[in-house]
């Protein structure tokens, strides 16, 4: 009846930990601490100023924005662009072939035309002869002079007027300076020698014959203004820029720089804390995902994965605490915090791959938890020291994860830390004197030592606290100098000498089937740890003596036999011993059945034996790794008891032994499948086979078969 009550509680406690309302409890905390941490390094920055006071520090934007306002401005100011002009030649050309025409009928007027012609009808003519603007333009009074002019006179009048309005129409002349280009053309011509009416006929022709040939282009114009508008670029507040300095006048423009940056309070802004829940939902689901893919004991287990929430918790908060010391005035004192201690304890407790992965969620993390002395959301600087030196911490406690490396992996951290930190204060290129440079190396060097200290502090309580077995662990109970593996060494040195080889079978088996190898030796070590019990009833601690079986019940060599299973599961109990070394000690024998005892004992007669009587009460295998110390442990004894072993006897004892433990039912409440026992049982017969493998015979050794 216990132990059937025994069984369910184990079988509950099973159950608990595949619950995935449990697990998806604890990703949504650890999604939560992330989001609960990082709020206040996001929430954002609120200033109570007012419209025309004195700022008492220097303000900085944090964001980069445009400010539209400012930009229009200056489009509008880009816009009051100089008019375009366009110089037309044909227009001058034009006044050219006019004032040509002119001369031309004068001339023509004055040599055909008979001299009974009056004046008047001379230029009535000539009014005919040149065009109609021209004609509309000069008067009877203006080319009357020129109709009577003698013919050298004419010569003089056409070359001056022609040579002034050239000079003049092949400049540009615009409607503002018609007119003084047209003053300017009376003033040189009015110091010729000409009579006076002539002169005043050729200054007039010459000023008609002035025209505007630089006009306004509102195509140009229009161009020039959208060129000059799309020249002006946006006027950006920058990320970091001095709004206001300490003791400068909040003006309206200020304060509209100040809006625009967020840093005045007016109401609720959801938008940062929106996007802190996306990045913690893309970190959660960053994890989550990572866990699924790699083996480890997280995926299968809800503690386990208490466990690390409690790590990233621990973690965490650490950072966040090391990030308030950012306001003491001392240089380089972020640099103190010991970014290595979450990878550490992942990597001592799990392994490296949840380390690493968890290395880049403490650098993201921690350049926003350090974003206080800067002005945007994130400190890439400070995240990158903290990856750096996470990941130093992860790769430098080495393979084996001896708890005594854990100082040594703290110092060399440490000397990452510097490297980091040179390397960050070299990228800067800022000018630092000898103190300063030294507070940074110094709380970097510091930071790697906190790392391990607190790594060896907070071990004993993942280890105690949830009697967790990390690799540290099982390497130390591997010690042979450890008290429980002394006692059968020196009390039962055949069940040692066994355990040895049970444990190289079963760490070779583990591993071929991603188990937990280390896991298996160690439970192998121990699992017999009740026999030192009463040590000569166990047949590989008999030497020169009788088998006490032999003078005693069937029945009561059951007992002493089956009790040591619960036996060393005590003793493990009692010296505190990990969970899953008294679970491989408790269960590697299942609810098999003593062949032999049961088979003695139904021989006797009058006795009527149930097989349930000779079976070992379990409970049955609950990890691959108690499932497969128990094959090994079977079939070492077996092939061990055999006269002549060979590949093809050893094969075949194997297989069947797997068989039937499978036939049994001893799988049943673990997770083995067929393919994984086919693995084990191959991965044992090489192993087999290495150890029982056939050799040369020496000449000495023929030479004593010839001679017997």
């Amino acid at each position: 009846m216990i132990a059937k009550i025994k069984q369910l509680l184990q079988n509950n406690l099973r159950n608990i930990e595949q619950i995935k309302i449990i697990k998806w409890s604890l990703y949504g905390l650890v999604a939560l601490i992330m989001y609960l941490t990082m709020l206040s390094n996001v929430m954002p920055e609120s200033l109570d100023i007012t419209l025309y006071s004195r700022a008492d520090h220097d303000i900085a934007s944090p964001i980069t924005i445009e400010n539209k306002t400012a930009t229009e401005d200056e489009r509008s100011k880009a816009a009051q662009v100089d008019a375009k002009y366009v110089y037309r030649d044909e227009v001058s050309q034009s006044q050219f072939d006019k004032l040509n025409d002119l001369f031309s009928g004068i001339d023509k007027v004055k040599k055909n035309e008979p001299e009974e012609k009056t004046t008047q009808e001379k230029i009535s003519e000539l009014q005919s002869i040149i065009s109609d603007s021209m004609s509309d333009e000069l008067t009877d009074d203006t080319l009357k002079p020129l109709i009577e002019a003698e013919p050298s006179q004419i010569s003089l009048i056409k070359e001056l007027t022609l040579s002034e309005v050239m000079e003049v129409m092949t400049d540009r002349v615009s409607i503002d300076n018609l007119e003084q280009s047209k003053s300017d053309v009376e003033d040189r011509l009015s110091l010729t020698s000409l009579p006076t009416d002539q002169k005043k006929a050729m200054i007039t022709v010459a000023q008609q014959s002035i025209v505007p040939n630089y006009f306004l282009d509102p195509e140009q114009t229009e161009q020039s203004r959208q060129e000059a508008i799309e020249a002006v670029q946006p006027v950006m507040i920058r990320e970091g820029q001095i709004i206001v300095e300490e003791g400068a006048m909040i003006n309206r423009e200020v304060m509209e720089q100040l809006r625009l940056a967020g840093l005045l309070d007016e109401g609720f802004d959801a938008v940062p804390y929106v996007g802190l829940a996306l990045l913690v939902m893309l970190l959660t689901g960053y994890l989550y995902y990572f866990f699924q893919d790699v083996k480890s004991r997280v995926r299968s287990s809800n503690t386990n994965l208490l466990i690390l929430v409690l790590i990233y918790l621990s973690t965490l908060l650490v950072l966040k605490l090391s990030s308030l010391l950012e306001g003491i005035e001392v240089p380089g004192i972020a640099y103190i915090v010991p970014a290595a201690v979450g990878s550490m304890l992942i990597k001592m407790l799990f392994n490296e791959q949840l380390a690493i992965a968890s290395s880049l969620l403490f650098g993201v993390c921690a350049g926003i938890f350090f974003n206080g002395e800067i002005t945007g959301p994130m400190n890439a600087s400070l995240g990158f020291y903290v990856l750096m030196s996470s990941l130093s911490g992860v790769f430098f406690l080495g393979k084996r994860n001896h708890r005594s490396n854990i100082l040594t992996a703290g110092l060399l951290v440490s000397l990452i830390n510097i490297v980091a930190v040179a390397i960050l204060l070299m990228l800067k290129n800022g000018q630092y004197g000898g103190i300063e440079l030294s507070y940074h190396f110094v709380f970097a060097f510091l930071s790697g030592f906190l790392s391990s200290m607190l790594t060896l502090g907070l071990m004993p309580f993942f280890e105690a606290g949830f009697r967790i077995i990390s690799t540290t662990r099982l390497i130390e109970l591997s010690n042979p100098n450890h008290p429980l593996l002394r006692k059968i060494l020196v009390e039962t040195p055949g069940t040692y000498h066994h355990s040895v080889m049970v444990a190289n079978l079963s760490e070779a088996a583990c591993e071929s089937i991603e188990a937990n190898g280390l896991l298996a030796r160690v439970g192998a070590y121990y699992h017999d740890i009740g026999k030192t019990k009463r040590p000569h009833f166990f047949i590989e601690n008999q030497m020169n003596m009788e088998n006490p079986h032999d003078k005693i019940s069937p029945h009561l060599s059951k007992t002493i036999i089956v009790s040591h299973a619960s036996d060393g599961a005590e003793m493990l109990r009692k010296h505190r011993l990990p969970k899953e070394i008294v679970d491989i000690a408790e269960q590697h024998h299942g609810t098999t059945l003593l062949k032999y005892f049961y088979y003695k004992a139904s021989e006797q007669p009058d006795q009527t034996v149930s097989e349930m009587e000779f079976r070992y009460p379990g409970p049955k295998a609950q990890t691959k790794e108690a499932a497969v110390v128990g094959i090994a442990d079977c079939i070492e004894a077996a092939v061990r008891s055999m006269t002549k072993p060979n590949p093809t006897t050893i094969e075949s004892l194997v297989r069947k032994i797997i068989t039937e433990r499978l036939e049994d039912g001893q799988f049943d409440e673990c997770d083995l499948s067929l393919k994984e026992l086919d693995i084990v049982a191959r991965t044992i017969l090489e192993t087999l086979n290495g150890i029982f493998h056939s050799r040369i015979e020496y000449p000495t050794e023929i030479k004593k078969k010839v001679t017997s």
